[in-house]
Order: structure tokens, then sequence, then C-alpha cells
């Protein structure tokens, strides 16, 4: 059972692992304008994985289809930086010792100053979309993470036989929130769909909206992707994938995946497939991030 399950995590991770090309294709079905003032900073200075000018550009154009102004940033966090913005996202954010070698020892991808930076003004009302994917990624952003009280496990997470990923709201994974209410410009959210991704827990007091309900384990390799029978597992059933928290005066939105937030197009050498808010199945992903970004700027 455990060589099967092996299997499993390794099939996914070779598809993972494919060629990935963002698809500039995607179009969002938003309609509506949401805002004409709210700023979103989306941080590049910390070697991103996921950026504004690459990755994250589905991101983007979800965003300023609602109105939203969308800005990259190159700096590193400083009240300067973070000064007139409502939302600052970080997307798998990297040491620059962890570029090219992702395997152990992973670093932090930001200084002590920088993270009580971001804490600072979050209390003070400022809002924070913390997004951490797998290995080497959770230990990169785990000390700004731990600043608001949650726990990431430097992993790859999977849903024991279920080669897909969801979180709906019929089978308790998808937890009722506010982000998930209908709006005046979209549906209730009902079902989301995860692209593996780790498994994190939460503060006491935050609202956790993705959950791990179905029997998980989390893949502790000491190396990126070498997954065996004598890789270290920690269960993540009951673990988070995303949560919510709101922080004295200001917000924060944690997840564990990044993909879910995307679209782009993996392909191998027999054959492609879409990956994020163009997948199968993942055609209220596009909803929900903008519901969380609204959740974020304040605006619902």
């Amino acid at each position: 059972m455990r060589r099967l399950l092996i299997a499993i995590t390794l099939l996914l991770a070779i598809q993972i692992q494919a060629k990935q090309v963002v698809d500039t294709e995607f179009t969002p079905k938003n309609q509506y304008k949401i805002s004409q003032s709210k700023v979103v900073l989306i941080d590049a200075a910390h070697h991103n994985f996921h950026r504004l000018t690459g990755r994250y550009q589905p991101f983007a154009k979800v965003l300023k289809s609602a109105g939203f102004s969308v800005k990259s940033n190159a700096k590193k966090f400083s009240e300067e930086s973070l000064s007139n913005i409502d939302v600052l996202v970080v997307a798998n954010a990297l040491n620059e010792r962890n570029i090219k070698n992702h395997d152990l020892p992973n670093f932090a991808a930001f200084s002590q100053q920088e993270i009580e930076t971001v804490h600072q003004w979050v209390k003070n009302g400022g809002s924070l979309m913390l997004i951490a994917d797998h290995m080497p990624w959770p230990k990169a952003s785990q000390n700004l993470a731990a600043s608001f009280g949650f726990q990431f496990s430097n992993s790859y997470v999977e849903v024991l036989d279920s080669p897909e990923q969801y979180f709906e709201q019929a089978d308790g994974s998808l937890i009722d929130h506010e982000i998930l209410k209908k709006t005046a410009h979209g549906q209730r959210i009902t079902k989301v769909r995860g692209f593996m991704g780790q498994a994190f827990l939460s503060p006491p007091q935050a609202k956790p909206i993705l959950v791990f309900t179905k029997k998980s384990v989390a893949y502790m390799p000491s190396k990126a992707w070498q997954i065996n029978d004598d890789t270290p597992t920690i269960s993540a059933t009951g673990w988070h994938q995303g949560a919510t928290l709101n922080f004295h005066q200001g917000r924060v939105a944690v997840f564990g995946e990044a993909g879910m937030f995307t679209a782009q197009i993996g392909s191998n050498e027999k054959e492609q497939w879409n990956m994020g808010m163009n997948a199968k199945g993942a055609e209220q992903n596009e909803q929900f991030l903008l519901n969380t970004i609204m959740w974020l700027a304040k605006t619902k």
C-alpha cells in the first residue's frame, strides 16, 4: 500500500514538474467592476516563483477585470514600499540560495526587519495574502507566517487515493466563510480545485476555509521531489490549505497552494493539460480568487 501511494505521488510530481507555461489566452469570466481605487501589490522582490510579469499574469487579469489597480513590487518590504496600497500578495518567495537548488537546507526569504515591518503594517490596517506552495517555499515563508501564528510544513501534501484535489462544501472540506458567499457580482462558491502544495496549521483565532478532511499525508523529503519508502511523513488530515485571520485592524489570508490562482498549460512529450483556473473542475477558482481579494480589500 505504501508503495502504491508513493507511486501516485510521483505520478503527480512528474505532471507538476513537466514544462509549464502561462496560458496567455486565459480570459476572466468576470464582467463586473468592483473597485476603482483599491491597490494590490504583487511581490517580486524575493525571487518569487509567481509574480505579476510571469506565472501570476492570469491572477492579475482577474483582479484588473474587477477594476483593481495591480502593481509589481521590486523593493524589500519597508514602510515606504508598503505605503499607499491595500493588499500585499506574496506568492512563493524564495531565498537566493535556493533558486537553483530546492533540496534541503531551505532558507528564509525575508529578513527579520521585513517581517516586523509587514507585521506592523497589517496590524495597522493592511491586508496580506501569503501563498507558499510545496517544498521549498513553505520554509522560505515560514517566519513570516509564524508571525501571525501559522505553522507551515515544508512538504508535499497528498489526499490519499485521489489523483485530483478538490475542496467542496458537500464533503465539508470547503468551510463556510464570508468569502464563499454569493455577492452581487458572482456566484456562491461551492467547489475549489487545488494542485498539490502543502498543508499547514492555523492559530485558534483564524478561520479555516480549505481543509483536508479526507485522509491526507505530507511527504517531507530532503531532496526535492525524491519520495521513496524512507521519506518521512506526517498525517495532514485535518490540516489546512487555506485560512483567514482578522489581525487587529488588518486582515491575512494564507494559502498552501499557488496554482489554483493562476492559469497554466503543462506539457510533456505525449500530451498537454490545463492547470489552474483554466482546468476542468476549477470553474469556480476565479470567483474564489476574486472574493478573497474583495475580502482582503474590505470591499465585501
